[in-house]
Order: C-alpha cells, then sequence, then structure tokens
C-alpha cells in the first residue's frame, strides 16, 4: 500500500525559499510517476507539479521558473523545490500519483506572509 509523507513546510516571506519532501512507502517507487498538488483555504487541490519515471516535470503555468520537482529513487523521496515564493502559494502541499490517486497523507502546511 502506497503511503506519503510530506514536509518541510513553513511560514516564509514573499521571496524566499523553501523545499518541500515527500517520502513514499511501497515498492513501485521507481517505476511511478509523482505530483506535488496544493489546496489553498475554500480552493480546489490542484496539481501544480509532475515527474514521470525517468526524470522529466510538468508544471502548472502559476509556478513555472519558480518551482522544481525532483526525486531520489534511492530515498524513494520526492522534492519540491520553491523560490521566490508569493503570497498566492500559500497551501497545504500533498504529493500523490497523478491518474492514480491514492490515499493522501497529512499534506505540509506553507504560508508566504510578510
Amino acid at each position: 500500500q502506497v503511503q506519503f509523507v510530506e514536509s518541510g513546510g513553513g511560514l516564509v516571506q514573499p521571496g524566499g525559499s523553501l523545499r518541500l519532501s515527500c517520502t513514499v512507502s511501497g515498492s513501485m517507487f521507481i517505476f511511478s510517476a509523482f505530483g506535488w498538488y496544493r489546496q489553498a483555504p475554500g480552493k480546489q487541490r490542484d496539481l501544480v507539479a509532475q515527474i514521470t519515471p525517468d526524470g522529466s516535470s510538468v508544471y502548472t503555468d502559476s509556478v513555472k521558473g519558480r518551482f522544481t520537482i525532483s526525486r531520489a529513487n534511492a530515498k524513494q523521496t520526492v522534492f519540491l523545490q520553491m523560490n521566490s515564493l508569493k503570497p498566492e502559494d500559500t497551501a497545504v502541499y500533498y504529493c500523490n500519483v497523478p491518474d492514480d490517486l491514492r490515499s493522501w497523507g497529512q499534506g505540509t502546511q506553507v504560508t508566504v506572509s510578510s
């Protein structure tokens, strides 16, 4: 059974950076694509970045050039490096398997505020 444990969130000023981590349990990590999602208060949960098993990545327009998704197969961990953060990036961030969603983890809160 796949489980996700997200970490690395916090409070940061506009223009700052954070690096999120998602540790994934289960035996199919190297064969799976993964995505980072976010959900702001009162809004739907949206996919913001995804990475394929071979390391190719895709981003939603609002984070292109600022966020970078990566993976460490030996550690079964997916990362999201977030730079030039904006207040509108404030949300709870989750990881999951795009197109084959599993049970959600607890997420990690990112708050961008001065």
